[in-house]
């Protein structure tokens, strides 16, 4: 799919977000398949419901023109997202917009959004729980898990937890999309979105208790009008909620809705028929002509979620939370003993070069991070967005102690790897072997599922059997391969490992520099352990604007050609193809400018091992994982979690990143490359044109997964019929085993969580050793345990953490499970992103109440010169306490004050003298000279204005919960405003305030039926008690 930028909106439901979505035209194999697996999920498939998770249901169920959870998800984040950096500000901000695209992370991060979403319909933990759908009427069950997963979201991201943040969003949309499907809301001739899900101080509608019918017999495909009257008019009955029931859990009572269409089988018990607006066929959804209502519905609500998420993290998190146009991560993990004084000061200097060369840039990295190791300490984790501040870290490295050989590298690199962003590389940099060389499997587990690079830079020749280190010389004699789980991880990764030495390791550095520049692709990643003369070619096209070659190992001949049949030999003579430098380990060679479009060939004979990398600038790359069909209660493609399963059938699902609006590229086929660069397998790809921005994905079948490790190679054409080619330098491992987690729990203080797995053989029985690893030390028990399954068997396990009471609510746990053969190499993994989330936690935003409104505004003609006046009483309806206010849009000024109105409109008391205050973001210039106010009080307090950050209100309620009590005042040429109010946990609430305002405010809700509201005399009764109980109190 062309992941670049489109077109948007401000305003809910743009019209991009409703675009069409064609498939494109598939080869005849894809087509074929597709027809096969379309004919089989009809007649064999026991359910469907949601909307269709992902772009390929839509293949499945015949409805080409529906929207997706995914469609619906991917346009939403995109388009708050250019909606954010259009407000921004800064210049940063700025530039980024001008890019040609958000960036591959970007795209990563919406993806795995994206995939947790779809995962409720596939995890068997979650597929059939009504809850998590909001079906067979458990409305109340599912709006606390909605809010469950708002607080955890909110959580997540404010302790900048970003990967934990992207899983419960994922969940929170699809549950909230789910309703606008599944409910009666849209045949309730709702028209705005339903508040009170996710706001519990908003109206609510009453639902329909179990003994009350809620629909009509219908006995055709399309069912129209067998709602009964009193879920559908307004007019003459007070309204109520209702959700279909879906196959047999929980038993539906007679009467009742269904949730229909041809996989429900409680279609068929009275009520018969269904209500589900899932998609636009009526064989799936019964209420099919309502689809496109319920999905602008459920997308309304998506773009209200991500809004009401960004001004509550505010707008830098946000951005950080989808990784927009974030350069790489600058990650180092340094060995700190004796010995390592040269591999720290070249650390540093590389450091600084890079930090000064991209100062006040876009290519400046927007996350440091440093992970110091030796034996036995490790950490911490020194983490920071300010490069002074890294810098200040890297001055600070000492190198002491040491003189046994083997550290705990191994540690370091899984702790980099937990915080570190996807798609990070890590640099290592060390002299001695892994004394935890246990973890190698968490490692290696991390790195693939973060999709990580890691590069060793080693000080020490692997042949050496005694060495001095640090004050204390060895003894024993030191194994030749000691460094193997180093190679064997960078291999795995598609990173390197150097051996050179202490004199060259500054200039062999230079490789982190080369690696962390923003746009970089690999044109080329292969590794040979021959003698003999070798081979390799990569392909340069017109997107590429520069071209760099990392060569590892001992070269005899090294031979560079040019598509036009140009050589140069690269160890004898400089130009005119290529500039080269040789260090000790690393060959490095830049190509020269103009470079040539089209096939490079590279000739060699070398002594050993060799490694051979080819990476390149430019935008234009790619993101894939591998699918199955899930013809469970829900069609669609499921994503591979771990390794996929060797010889059986797997879909191959590709995004192409990068392109710009103009640029015309058709991806043919995947070929699946050998660790020697050979070629395995060519894949398929249905045909897509880069023009369309409409979310669709490439996607290959392959018949069978090779048994040996590969990588994926991209190609495809440009406009002029000019060959494109990208790699993916990641092994897959191919396996026989599959591990999956049935439920993702939260963690909770002072309490154990079980977490529980199946574990798949698809091989003939055997013994297996399952081994559990966590960052935090949470676990009870480590492992290894012995599993015993029989051929094409399953086992099921679970293991237990046990969070500590004072654990820190928002923190993230990284679990990682692995399973390996103990009679061969053969092992899979899972990775599972857990959050510890407080006992009670507090899910009520603020509220805003109208006390006092004056205006003489003459009528929209006739506004210059007259304003108009709104004071408001802002409280906290849960336990965190107000925390801050911010003025987002209007063009007047808000003042704090000390006290109400009364009821007469006598004048307000004016704020006293305030403390100092401290602002989220950064301080706001404070009119603090005395001012005469409206009635004549001096106002000595702060007052806003739009684009003021937010002001830290705190200290003026002192954490009680009294209301504060606010002004706005505003020229009637601006007759609209919003109040953005923040609590202690980080609920919001947008207070909109009008001209032609009436008391009671009117926070934003699309309930028509205001039952339960209090009288506004009322209201305006019980805050007037409340001041005078407090004014008594002080």
């Amino acid at each position: 799919m062309n992941k670049g930028v489109i077109s948007s909106s401000p305003h809910p439901i743009p019209q991009e977000v409703m675009m069409s979505q064609s498939m494109g035209h598939g080869g005849s194999g894809v087509r074929m398949r597709g027809l096969y697996v379309l004919l089989c999920v009809v007649l064999a498939l026991p359910g469907c419901r949601a909307f269709l998770p992902n772009f390929w249901s839509r293949v499945l169920t015949l409805s080409l023109d529906s929207y997706t959870h995914q469609f619906i998800t991917e346009q939403g984040v995109l388009n708050v997202t250019l909606e954010t950096l259009s407000m921004a500000n800064t210049h940063q901000h700025r530039h980024t917009q001008e890019q040609a695209g958000l960036g591959r992370g970007f795209w990563h991060a919406v993806g795995e959004v994206v995939r947790s979403n779809a995962a409720m319909d596939f995890l068997s933990s979650t597929r059939s729980d009504p809850v998590y759908h909001f079906d067979s009427e458990r409305v109340e069950e599912a709006m606390a898990m909605l809010r469950q997963f708002w607080a955890q979201t909110l959580l997540s991201a404010q302790a900048k937890e970003y990967q934990g943040a992207r899983h419960s969003l994922g969940q929170l949309l699809h549950s909230l999309q789910d309703f606008y499907s599944h409910s009666n809301w849209v045949e309730m001739g709702q028209h705005s979105i339903y508040l009170h899900l996710l706001q519990p101080g908003q109206p609510a509608f009453p639902v329909a208790t179990e003994d009350t019918p809620t629909c009509m017999e219908c006995h055709s495909a399309t069912c129209r009008d067998n709602l009964l009257p009193r879920l559908t008019q307004s007019q003459q009955y007070p309204l109520l909620l209702t959700t279909g029931y879906f196959s047999t859990y929980p038993p539906k009572p007679q009467g009742k809705c269904s949730h229909g269409g041809v996989l429900d089988s409680s279609r068929h018990q009275g009520a018969k028929g269904g209500i589900n607006k899932d998609s636009t066929s009526p064989l799936f959804s019964p209420h099919h002509y309502l689809h496109v209502e319920a999905a602008r519905l459920a997308t309304t609500a998506t773009l209200t979620v991500l809004r009401d998420l960004r001004d509550s993290v505010g707008y830098t998190s946000f951005l950080r939370l989808f990784s927009v146009k974030q350069p790489p991560a600058l990650v180092f993990v340094m060995d700190t003993t004796g010995s390592m004084f040269e591999e720290i000061t070249a650390a540093r200097l590389r450091a600084h070069s890079i930090i000064q060369a991209r100062a006040n840039t876009p290519e400046q990295p927007g996350t440091f991070l440093l992970v110091p190791f030796h034996d036995p300490g490790v950490g911490p984790v020194y983490e920071t967005e300010n490069p002074e501040e890294f810098m200040s870290y890297m001055e600070n490295l000492m190198a002491l102690g040491g003189g046994d050989e083997p550290e705990m590298c191994l540690s370091a690199v899984q702790l980099a790897l937990t915080h570190s962003p996807p798609l990070s590389e890590i640099f290592v940099f060390t002299d001695a072997s892994p004394k935890d060389a246990h973890l190698y499997n968490t490692v290696r587990a991390l790195t693939l599922e973060k999709q990580c690079k890691v590069t060793f830079l080693l000080t020490e020749d692997p042949s050496h059997k005694m060495k001095g280190r640090g004050r204390k010389r060895r003894r024993e004699t030191l194994s030749p391969d000691r460094f193997a789980l180093y190679s064997s991880l960078s291999s795995v990764s598609g990173g390197l490992t150097v051996f050179t030495t202490n004199s060259d390791i500054h200039r062999v550095s230079a490789i982190v520099e080369d690696n962390t520049a923003a746009d970089k692709v690999t044109l080329l990643h292969a590794e040979s352990d021959s003698d003999s003369a070798l081979s390799h070619s990569f392909r340069v096209d017109s997107a590429v604007k520069s071209v760099t070659l990392h060569l590892t190992g001992e070269l005899r001949q090294c031979v560079l050609s040019s598509p036009t049949d140009r050589t140069q030999s690269l160890l004898s003579q400089q130009g005119p193809l290529a500039e080269w430098e040789r260090f000790q380990g690393l060959y490095r060679i830049s190509l020269l400018s103009p470079i040539e479009p089209g096939q490079w060939h590279l000739n060699t004979l070398a002594d050993g091992h060799i490694t051979f990398n080819a990476i390149a600038d430019s935008s234009v790359d790619f993101l894939y994982y591998f699918a199955v069909e899930a013809n469970g209660t829900h069609p669609g493609l499921a994503r591979v979690e771990g390794s996929p399963i060797a010889g059986v059938p797997t879909f191959l699902v590709l995004a192409v990143t990068g392109l710009s609006p103009n640029e015309e590229v058709s991806f043919s086929h995947v070929t699946l490359l050998g660790a020697n660069g050979e070629s395995l397998q060519k894949v398929w790809l249905n045909s897509s044109s880069s023009s369309s921005s409409s979310g669709e994905e490439l996607v290959g079948w392959m018949a069978s997964v090779p048994r040996v490790p590969f990588c994926v190679r991209l190609s495809g054409r440009d406009r002029g019929g000019n060959r494109l080619e990208r790699v993916s330098t990641e092994m897959i491992q191919p396996t026989d085993i599959k591990i999956q987690v049935l439920s993702i729990p939260r963690l909770v203080p002072g309490h154990s969580t079980t977490v529980r797995f199946d574990v798949q053989n698809h091989a003939p029985a055997r013994n297996l050793t399952l081994t559990a690893d966590d960052d935090r030390g949470y676990l009870s028990q480590r492992g290894p345990h012995s599993l015993s399954v029989g051929e094409r068997g399953s086992v099921r396990g679970e293991v237990e953490l046990q969070t500590p009471e004072g654990a820190e609510a928002g923190r993230a746990v990284t679990l990682t499970l692995t399973v390996r053969g103990l009679d061969s190499l053969d092992s899979n993994y899972v990775v599972v992103h857990l959050t510890v989330v407080p006992p009670d936690p507090d899910m009520s935003p603020p509220s805003c109440s109208t006390m006092r409104v004056e205006h003489t505004c003459p009528g929209p003609t006739q506004c210059t010169g007259a304003r108009w006046t709104v004071s408001l009483a802002v409280t906290d309806r849960g336990c965190s306490g107000l925390d801050s206010l911010q003025l987002s849009q209007g063009q007047g000024i808000l003042t704090l004050l000390h006290g109400p109105t009364d009821p007469t409109g006598d004048s307000l008391e004016e704020n006293q003298p305030t403390p100092n205050h401290n602002y989220q973001s950064q301080r706001v210039r404070e009119q603090t000279s005395p001012a005469q106010g409206e009635n004549g009080y001096a106002e000595l307090g702060p007052r806003l204005v739009q684009g003021n950050p937010p002001l830290n209100v705190a200290q003026w309620t002192g954490g009680m919960p009294q209301p504060l009590w606010v002004r706005y005042t505003s020229p009637c040429c601006s007759p609209q405003a919003e109040l953005l109010v923040w609590d202690g946990a980080g609920n919001v609430r947008r207070c909109h305030l009008t001209s032609s305002q009436q008391r009671g405010m009117r926070e934003r809700s699309g309930v028509s039926n205001r039952a339960g509201e209090m009288p506004l005399q009322s209201c305006f009764l019980l805050f007037s008690l409340l001041s005078l109980i407090w004014t008594v109190l002080l």
